[in-house]
């Protein structure tokens, strides 16, 4: 059954997967996903945590230890998720050495509170580095305007970054220009430019969500036949940008230094809408130096009836670009949406760590020990 997903890994798309919980991790589930689908990452978010934290099990006994030292509810939540990121990635070590720390990673995110505060987001990315400890995390920061500075502070320091949140072309251009001026920041400060490493996380599938609704809200023929085809334009297009910023020279001068490239990370790949194949944002969006990182039904969807016919993003621009024009034609202002998205995406993953506090301090008040 992993056929299809190797033949993607072959094709130059390394597989992670959005997702963790301690039962995964215990039970054996990531260890056999590596070893039988494919699987060179994990991708976490507050939502990821939110779900598992809440619903999943394997959490007590940790909850009631930090319950009886009367942690915060803040410190409590760092101290479970640190926990598991730093036990997946012990279990993705030894991928994480033989790709010479391209893959084997786990990635954990900054809290998502502070998506607007850049100097709360360097700090807390240097705390989440030096709580987790391992060579192969990469620290999320979001792709905000306040996360551009920090994103290239962090780089500097010479911890690796998962850029999260990345809905337009202009600021995925941004992630790229603050991604190698951190770059040289490290090259500055003498440290090993071979040891850094980034990925940038392009949001795709939420992009057909909000086009897809003006569409249907137009409902012309017109607008009917755009349906699906704006959010693998503007990732086909995102990778355009990549091929010529890490072509390009300011790129020439560090990649003699060592540095690695900031592959483009296809995020939010499982698809929304039931008319559309539920391997749409993988199949067609296969391009070499990329990640994908699915949800385990996106996974076992391309596992069993993905069909991988070679690269499927070279070569599209002309049409892409003619794509998004269309859209833009029809009065649906590109700007706007991902603008709206970025803001919704920072919503949201707030909303899932309030959730996450509120069920984890609930937790904590009912393992505390009784007074004698």
């Amino acid at each position: 059954m992993t056929d299809a997903l190797k033949r993607l890994s072959d094709e130059g798309v390394a597989i992670w997967l959005d997702d963790l919980s301690r039962k995964r991790i215990t039970s054996g589930n990531l260890a056999e996903l590596i070893d039988q689908s494919h699987v060179v990452g994990v991708t976490t978010n507050p939502s990821i945590f939110q779900k598992a934290i809440s619903h999943g099990d394997g959490y007590e006994q940790q909850l009631a230890d930090l319950a009886a030292r009367k942690v915060t509810v803040d410190e409590a939540i760092r101290m479970i998720t640190t926990a598991d990121v730093r036990d997946a990635a012990d279990i993705l070590r030894p991928v994480f050495e033989a790709t010479d720390g391209q893959d084997g990673r786990v990635s954990i995110e900054v809290d998502p509170r502070l998506a607007h505060e850049t100097v709360a987001t360097i700090a807390e990315a240097k705390q989440l580095a030096w709580l987790v400890d391992r060579p192969n995390t990469l620290i999320k920061i979001p792709a905000t305007k306040a996360g551009l500075p920090a994103i290239t502070e962090v780089i500097g320091l010479g911890i690796s970054v998962n850029v999260t949140l990345i809905f337009s072309l202009e600021r995925y251009r941004a992630v790229m220009d603050a991604y190698l001026a951190g770059l040289e920041k490290a090259r500055e400060r003498g440290l090993d430019l071979s040891k850094i490493h980034s990925v940038a996380s392009f949001f795709v599938s939420r992009v057909d969500s909000e086009i897809d609704k003006r569409l249907d809200g137009i409902g012309t023929d017109e607008a009917k036949a755009l349906k699906g085809k704006a959010a693998l334009a503007n990732a086909r297009l995102a990778y355009e940008a990549f091929e010529e910023v890490f072509s390009g020279e300011r790129w020439a001068s560090l990649d003699k230094a060592q540095a690695n490239k900031q592959r483009p990370l296809w995020a939010s790949t499982g698809v929304k809408d039931p008319a559309y194949k539920d391997t749409l944002y993988v199949v067609d969006l296969v391009a070499p130096g990329t990640v994908n990182t699915m949800p385990e039904a996106t996974l076992e969807a391309t596992a069993d009836h993905g069909e991988v016919a070679g690269d499927t993003v070279r070569g599209t621009y002309d049409q892409s670009r003619a794509e998004l024009a269309a859209v833009e034609k029809l009065g649906i202002a590109y700007d706007d949406v991902v603008q709206l998205l970025e803001d919704e995406g920072v919503e949201k993953f707030e909303a899932s760590w309030n959730d996450l506090l509120k069920s984890t301090e609930a937790e904590l008040s009912r393992l505390a020990p009784s007074e004698a």
